[in-house]
């Protein structure tokens, strides 16, 4: 199969009659595919690691969706904390936007689930079985044999295998690994709903893995569509080095030291061709680098014919790094990443809430007035602790039922309700006035507290 050659301006991974071309990227080695091959160990290792290490008594992510909580590092939010997430997707957001308008589509050729597992994962599988790049495009193109559908049948069951463990890794950040570990020895039936996730799940991945592959980095990512709106001529991209190497040709004197070999062709993972310039379909995996920089090396020249640096440096300009976007962008995501941390130094590990129950805000009964609440505690850790709920009023003469002084024991993430009824006598109502409310854990300490007004009728 002949391969399409790239252009700027049709994707080659489609084909003009708009059927898919199927790129086969040569393998590559060097510094900076070790480094990537490091890189995206250690976040397999992470994903794997995240529900199974635990922090505080809970795994340390941890969407505890049938419980309405989130466990994430430590810190325990309910449904009705997650408005302080605002303030950390904020700061991620912008801390990307950072990151790119300095270092360009780093994300998407280091850290990006997309490219981590196929690249590291996917692609080593289809090389071990299938071979290097010639051998995958003549095995594309041959006639069905015995050895080709063995070939496939052996690849594509270990796609759907790894799918498969993928996608109950997934699962388990919202069920956690002991409930999945219960629930896969059950029968389908039993858990259906989940069952048919995994189902979904895995197919979807396989049809990512398997076959849409790099478009969905050029066709469905949001990132790397607005992009080019991030990255200017200062921001470190991977870029040829027009003036060095042209005019292409043989090694002689009379060319530059781009012998066109292609060689940066071959390994990309998107089919592109660097020499044209810096393209929407480039994901900054460095594999060009590598693949020229050992051409380079064979012909006794130096290396960095094709490397990162920015379009000003490869046009023999300055570089700035300092520019108003990056400093918004810095600015922003400080502001995102404080308020967070502020915020979460609000959340307590118990929850205190005050309702006051249905019907008349207040009651009058004879010479007294009467307040009626509904107490809500929450115990937000992962183990079991003991709660005293008590009152503090600026009216000495305030009589408390029901939730003054009262002890109560609650579950690892068990909740319970507690009437409360205040009533003071009707002389000494003044005015509104407010009534704190306190609960303290075992050690005496106040863990979390709640002022609620007491209302009675007006006084001139």
């Amino acid at each position: 199969m002949k391969q399409k050659a790239p252009s700027r301006n049709t994707v080659t991974t489609i084909n003009d009659d708009g059927s898919r071309n199927f790129v086969h990227p040569a393998d590559v080695r060097g510094l900076w595919t070790m480094l990537r091959r490091i890189a995206g160990a250690g976040l397999i290792a992470t994903y794997i690691a995240l529900p199974l290490v635990e922090i505080n008594g809970a795994p340390a992510v941890f969407l505890d969706i049938l419980h309405r909580k989130l466990h994430l590092f430590g810190l325990t939010f309910l449904f009705q904390d997650l408005w302080l997430l605002f303030f950390a997707i904020t700061g991620a957001g912008f801390l990307l936007f950072f990151v790119t308008s300095i270092l360009g589509r780093i994300w998407c050729g280091w850290a990006c689930p997309q490219t981590v597992f196929l690249d590291h994962v996917f692609r080593r599988i289809e090389r071990l079985i299938d071979g290097d790049a010639p051998a995958r495009r003549k095995l594309e193109d041959a006639q069905p044999t015995a050895g080709k559908v063995a070939r496939r049948v052996l690849k594509h069951g270990v796609y759907l295998i790894l799918c498969a463990l993928i996608a109950h890794l997934f699962l388990s950040y919202f069920v956690s690994i002991p409930v999945l570990y219960r629930i896969a020895h059950l029968s389908p039936l039993q858990n259906w709903s989940t069952f048919l996730f995994v189902f979904a799940l895995t197919g979807i991945l396989y049809f990512n893995f398997a076959w849409f592959r790099e478009q969905f980095c050029i066709v469905l990512c949001p990132y790397g569509r607005f992009q080019s709106a991030l990255i200017d001529d200062n921001s470190i991209v991977i870029g040829y080095d027009e003036k060095r190497g042209e005019p292409r040709g043989k090694p002689s004197s009379e060319h530059g030291d781009c012998v066109d070999c292609r060689r940066c062709v071959q390994v990309c993972p998107t089919g592109i061709d660097i020499r044209q310039g810096l393209q929407l379909e480039c994901i900054s995996c460095a594999a060009c680098i590598d693949a020229c920089d050992g051409v380079m090396e064979k012909l006794h020249r130096p290396k960095g014919l094709i490397r990162h640096a920015s379009l000003n440096a490869l046009a023999g300009r300055a570089t700035r790094f300092l520019r108003p976007r990056v400093l918004i962008y810095l600015v922003l995501m400080l502001a995102g990443a404080t308020a967070f941390a502020l915020a979460t130094r609000e959340v307590k590990p118990v929850v205190l809430s005050a309702l006051r129950m249905r019907g008349a805000p207040y009651f009058k009964d004879g010479d007294r007035v009467r307040n009626n609440f509904m107490l809500r505690v929450a115990n937000k850790r992962p183990d079991a602790h003991q709660y005293t709920i008590s009152v503090v009023s600026p009216l000495a003469t305030l009589e408390v039922a029901g939730g003054n002084n009262q002890t109560v024991d609650l579950a690892g993430g068990a909740d319970i309700q507690v009437p409360l009824i205040l009533t003071v006598p009707l002389s000494d109502f003044t005015g509104q006035f407010e009534v704190k409310v306190l609960v303290g854990n075992q050690d005496g300490e106040i863990e979390n507290e709640r002022n609620i007004p007491f209302l009675g009728p007006f006084r001139e």
